[in-house]
């Protein structure tokens, strides 16, 4: 189980930190071409992306994996869940275009970024599914495949707009057609448009295949399962993303964006932290449900845990030895740097998270999904609140602070009804034991000795030796296989 746990989280990985790494390369292109108040424009329209994302799919992936190894009518589960968002996403999109001119106005965003910001959430609701599909049958090279065009595609006509159509405009007829001064922020946008349309048409063959078929009595079950799933998802999406929304409400208006911007940028540093838990996550998933009923899974589950908060309590070690490195790689304007104080947090922050994610085992597997939504909840009202207290007074800092308050709470929420209601024989004395020794070894390199690399080189290298000897047997076992 292991090898084929290993053998999935690896491709998923890659079908997660290519694209990443790839669409990473933005943060260095934008942070060139664009001012941080423009920057800071951006972030916020993807932040409302994060809501309407989960709004969109409203718990339909996790309910599609639960359902489509539960039923034995596995066409069907497939059938009615397509159909379902294919419904709910015209029905979005007739009401996004009709009301565009309001949404404008309320989140103070241009009317042509709204309308391709309709687009690009109903293109990306229609692949839940057959993305969802390709994890369940366990295909996960198709699935980086598709992952890796749509971000190529993305990349490449922001490199396109952004650092050559204006120098190419001058030369060639007709790309002066399609050049517009002062028009970045939308060409952004219409790249990830285009690339959200191929991705589609890439997975056109899922819906020609589709049977015409709608289960009213399956997808009433489904969505009962599924809502609670809506509403964590809902409580995840303003943990993750009310900080930026908020910031341009709470901040004096000629500084807002500008420092929206620079903790957005600086936030894009915490890459491996949020890389290696999504690809975990994914690999994780379709595993946790196809295991649930075998007679070892919950020793399997606590194995699972302790190994993600090791791996995770060295990533939190490596990336703040080279924090300064990866800023020089990552942001080429030194004007974004300003913000490099929130890292140590949200590294810290997106640690808790993977955890959680791991905890959250629990109540997918036992259909108790109703207590996902409210640990979110909790966590998104923790979120609210810290950012209406700190971030007026401490700006970034405080909505830095606030992610990780959430987070923690939703990790030790998670674990504390867990154990009431799953028990999992996790071992803690270990897995606090190491995130904590990474804590203090983080703060040592970040805090006392930054950019002194022969001391940060050595604490990594130390805290490797503790991993390996702590778990010398079990690593020979797992590197055997």
């Amino acid at each position: 189980m292991f090898k084929k746990l290993f053998k999935q989280t690896f491709i998923y990985g890659l079908a997660t930190v290519l694209p990443r790494l790839l669409n990473y390369l933005l943060v260095r292109l934008h942070t060139r071409y664009l001012p941080t108040e423009s920057y800071g424009e951006v972030s916020n329209v993807f932040a409302y992306f994060v809501v309407f994302n989960v709004i969109l799919s409203y718990g339909m992936e996790t309910a599609f994996f639960r359902f489509f190894h539960k039923e034995e009518d596995k066409g069907q589960v497939i059938s009615t869940s397509a159909w379902s968002l294919v419904g709910s996403s015209l029905l979005f999109l007739g009401l996004g275009l009709l009301f565009q001119h309001q949404l404008a106005s309320i989140a103070e965003i241009p009317v042509d970024v709204v309308r391709l910001g309709i687009g690009i959430l109903v293109l990306d609701a229609l692949v839940v599914i057959p993305f969802a599909w390709l994890r369940a049958k366990e295909r996960p090279i198709r699935y980086a495949f598709l992952k890796i065009i749509n971000v190529a595609v993305n990349v490449g006509l922001n490199i396109f707009f952004l650092a050559y159509l204006k120098r190419w405009s001058v030369k060639m007829p007709i790309l002066e057609k399609i050049y517009i001064p002062d028009f970045q922020i939308e060409y952004i946008f219409i790249a990830n448009f285009v690339a959200s349309l191929v991705t589609l048409f890439l997975l056109f063959k899922f819906y020609s295949k589709l049977r015409f078929s709608f289960d009213t009595a399956l997808w009433k079950r489904i969505m009962r399962y599924a809502l609670p799933v809506l509403v964590a998802g809902l409580a995840y999406a303003i943990n993750e993303a009310s900080d930026r929304i908020m910031m341009k409400y709470l901040l004096p208006d000629d500084i807002a964006n500008s420092e929206l911007g620079i903790y957005a940028a600086c936030y894009k540093l915490t890459i491996f932290m949020t890389l290696f838990s999504t690809a975990f996550r994914l690999g994780i998933e379709p595993f946790f449900f196809s295991h649930s009923s075998s007679k070892n899974a919950r020793e399997t589950y606590a194995e699972i845990t302790k190994y993600f908060s090791i791996f995770g309590a060295l990533i939190l070690v490596g990336v703040m030895v080279f924090a300064d490195l990866l800023k020089e790689l990552l942001i080429s304007n030194e004007a974004y740097w300003e913000a490099m104080d929130i890292v140590p947090i949200i590294l810290l922050a997106n640690l808790f998270l993977g955890i959680y994610y791991n905890l959250s085992v629990w109540y997918k597997v036992t259909d108790r999904t109703r207590f996902g939504g409210v640990v979110s909840i909790i966590a998104a009202v923790i979120t609210i609140v810290a950012n209406l207290l700190l971030i007026p007074s401490i700006g970034y800092i405080g909505a830095a602070i606030s992610t990780l308050a959430a987070y923690s709470t939703m990790m030790l929420l998670s674990f504390y009804w867990g154990q009431k209601y799953y028990p999992i024989p996790y071992n803690l004395k270990k897995m606090v034991g190491y995130v904590a020794l990474a804590v203090v070894f983080s703060m040592i390199s970040f805090y006392g000795f930054r950019e002194n690399y022969v001391v940060g080189i050595s604490l990594l290298l130390i805290f490797m030796g503790i991993i390996y000897f702590g778990e010398k047997e079990e690593l020979r076992k797992i590197i055997r296989s």
